[in-house]
C-alpha cells in the first residue's frame, strides 16, 4: 500500500512538471485619433500587424511611431499621427510702379497724370500639411499673375532749355504717339493730336507742308486695327482731326505734288504677329481736301499674295513728279505699270533676307529729283558657304527707271542703310548739285543689330564723310529709330532720330541740334 502510494505520488510530479509556464500578457497603449486605448496581446508581432489587428486603417501620409516592422513589447506606447494634405490659395496684391516721363509741351516741371496707377494681382497657392486636425507646414507649390499691375505714369514738363534753331518749311513727326510739328522755329513745335493713339504705319506730309495723313488705332471695332485719318490744316491754331473710309490700311502716301489724292494698301487684322496679313493690293482715292469726304476711289492693283513672304506686305514710293511709283518686296525692286495695273518688272532683284522672328525685311528707295534715279538698299552674295538667304552683305545701289542700268556703289553699308537722295542743290547752274545720305554700319558683318553712323556723300558715292553721330559716341540703332531721317527742302540739312529725340544736323558746317528732350521721337518729315 506504502509502494502504491509512492509510485502514485512519483506520477503526479511528472504530470505536474511537464505543464507549460505560462506567458504573462502584452501590454500596449495605442495612441490614435485622439484617443489612448490600452490593449493586452498574447505574443510578440510587428507594429504593423497590432494596428491591422486593432482595426488601425493607415494612409499612405500617416505616420506611426515606432516603425511599423518594429516587434511589440510590454508596456510600448504606439503614436499614429493622422496626416493629410491640402492645397490652399490666395490673392495677393501686386503694387504698381510709378514712372516719370518727359513729355513736350509741358510748362519746365509741370506733372501731369499721363496714366492712372493700377494695382495688380497675383494668386499663389500652397500645399498643406495637416497632422493631426493641426496645420504644420506651408508651402508655396505656384504664383501666377492674374492681372498684371499697371504703372503709374506722370508726364514731366523739360526743365533744361534747348538752344533755338530756325525751321525752314514743316518739320512734322511722331512724339508718345501724337504728331508734332515745328514752323519757322524749333521753340514753336506743338502737338496736332493730344489722343495718343496713332498708328505709325502712316505719317506723310503734302508737298506744301499743310495737310498731314496719319492713321489711328482702330478704338470703336475690335475686327479693325487702324483708321486712316486727315489733319486738313497743320497751320490752324486748332487744327481739325478728320476721319477718311479707309480701315486696316497697311501703307497710305500723297500723291507728290496734289494734296487730294491718297494712294493706300490694305490688309486683315489677325490675333498673331505681326498683328495683320497684308492683301499687297493698292487703291487711289480722290478726296475733298478741306473736308476728307471721298469723291472718287480707283482700284490699282487687285490683292494678291505679294511673293515671298508677302503676308508682311508692300510697299510704295511716289516719284517727285508725281508720274511714277516704286514698289518694294522681299526679294526686288520695281515700278508699278499704271497701263495694266500691275506690278512691273523689277528693276533689281536679290536674296529674300530670311525672317528672324515675326518680321520681314523691305529695303527702302529714293527717289533722285529728277525722277530718273532709285537709290536703294540691296542684299548683297553670300562672303563664305552660308546660303544666299542668310547673307551679311548688303550694298547700296543706283537703279536706272527706264531698266538699263543698275550698279553697287556703296558695298556692305549695312542691311538699315537707308539710302537717300538730297533734294536738288544750286538748280540755277549748268550742272545741278546733290547729295546722298546714308548709314554705314560700323561692322557689317553684324548690321541687322549694330550700330550705323550717318554718312553724307556725292551722288555717285565719292567723297563720303561721317556726319554723325560725333566720335566715341554710340552708334544709331535700328532699336532707335536710326532710319527714320529727312532732309532739309533746301538740301543743306537732315533731320534724324538720335536715342529717341529729333536732332539736326547742318550738312557743312557738321553743327548739331538736339530738338526734343521726351525721348520719344519718331517718323520725321520735311515739306516746304
Amino acid at each position: 500500500m506504502k509502494l502504491l502510494w509512492m509510485i502514485s505520488c512519483f506520477f503526479l510530479m511528472i504530470l505536474v512538471g511537464c505543464e507549460p509556464e505560462e506567458q504573462p500578457e502584452i501590454i500596449v497603449r495605442l495612441l490614435a485619433d485622439g484617443t489612448e486605448r490600452i490593449y493586452q496581446n498574447p505574443e510578440p508581432i510587428t507594429v504593423d500587424q497590432f494596428l491591422s489587428e486593432v482595426g488601425v486603417e493607415l494612409t499612405a501620409l500617416d505616420r506611426v511611431n515606432p516603425e511599423r516592422w518594429t516587434q511589440i513589447f510590454d508596456q510600448m506606447v504606439i503614436t499614429v499621427v493622422r496626416v493629410s494634405e491640402s492645397e490652399s490659395c490666395e490673392d495677393e496684391t501686386l503694387a504698381f510702379r510709378r514712372q516719370t516721363r518727359l513729355v513736350e509741351g509741358l510748362a519746365p516741371g509741370e506733372e501731369r497724370i499721363g496714366q492712372a496707377g493700377v494695382n495688380g494681382v497675383e494668386r499663389v497657392c500652397y500645399r498643406v500639411t495637416v497632422e493631426n486636425g493641426i496645420a504644420k507646414d506651408r508651402i508655396e507649390i505656384s504664383r501666377v499673375a492674374v492681372q498684371s499691375p499697371q504703372d503709374e505714369i506722370i508726364f514731366v514738363g523739360p526743365t533744361t532749355e534747348l538752344e533755338p534753331v530756325s525751321i525752314i518749311g514743316t518739320l512734322a513727326y511722331i512724339s508718345n504717339n501724337n504728331a508734332w510739328i515745328m514752323r519757322g522755329s524749333s521753340t514753336r513745335k506743338r502737338p496736332l493730336t493730344t489722343t495718343s493713339d496713332l498708328d505709325s504705319r502712316v505719317f506723310s506730309l503734302t508737298a506744301d507742308g499743310k495737310s498731314l495723313l496719319i492713321a489711328r488705332r482702330a478704338t470703336d471695332d475690335e475686327n479693325s486695327f487702324n483708321q486712316l485719318w486727315l489733319i486738313p490744316d497743320t497751320i490752324a491754331n486748332t487744327p481739325d482731326v478728320l476721319p477718311l473710309i479707309p480701315r486696316d490700311v497697311r501703307h497710305a502716301d500723297w500723291v507728290v505734288g496734289t494734296n487730294d489724292q491718297i494712294s493706300y494698301s490694305t490688309a486683315e487684322p489677325q490675333a498673331s504677329p505681326p498683328g495683320w496679313r497684308a492683301f499687297n493690293d493698292l487703291w487711289l482715292m480722290v478726296i475733298n481736301p478741306s473736308t476728307g469726304e471721298q469723291i472718287r476711289v480707283e482700284e490699282i492693283i487687285t490683292a494678291n499674295s505679294g511673293g515671298l513672304y508677302g503676308w508682311w506686305g508692300t510697299e510704295y514710293k511716289w516719284s517727285p513728279d508725281g508720274t511714277k511709283l516704286a514698289w518694294i518686296r522681299a526679294d526686288s525692286v520695281g515700278l508699278v505699270d499704271f497701263e495694266n495695273k500691275q506690278i512691273g518688272t523689277p528693276l533689281a532683284t536679290f536674296a529674300v533676307l530670311n525672317p528672324l522672328g515675326d518680321w520681314s525685311w523691305r529695303t527702302t528707295v529714293s527717289w533722285s529729283w529728277d525722277s530718273r534715279l532709285l537709290l536703294t538698299t540691296v542684299h548683297g552674295l553670300p562672303v563664305g558657304n552660308e546660303l544666299p538667304e542668310t547673307s551679311p552683305v548688303f550694298n547700296i545701289a543706283v537703279l536706272s527707271t527706264d531698266g538699263a542700268y543698275a550698279a553697287d556703289i556703296i558695298p556692305r553699308a549695312g542691311v538699315w542703310s537707308t539710302p537717300r537722295f538730297s533734294p536738288q542743290v544750286n538748280s540755277d547752274v549748268e550742272f545741278p548739285q546733290g547729295y546722298i545720305a546714308y548709314l554705314q554700319a560700323r561692322q557689317w558683318e553684324e548690321s541687322i543689330s549694330g550700330e550705323y553712323d550717318l554718312v553724307i556723300a556725292d551722288r555717285d558715292g565719292s567723297n563720303a564723310r561721317i556726319l554723325f553721330p560725333p566720335e566715341g559716341q554710340a552708334g544709331l540703332t535700328a532699336q532707335q529709330f536710326a532710319q527714320d531721317f529727312t532732309w532739309s527742302p533746301d538740301g543743306q540739312q537732315i533731320a534724324l532720330i538720335y536715342l529717341g529725340n529729333l536732332w539736326l544736323i547742318d550738312i557743312k558746317t557738321g553743327a548739331q541740334y538736339q530738338l526734343t528732350q521726351d525721348g520719344s521721337a519718331s517718323k520725321p518729315v520735311w515739306s516746304q
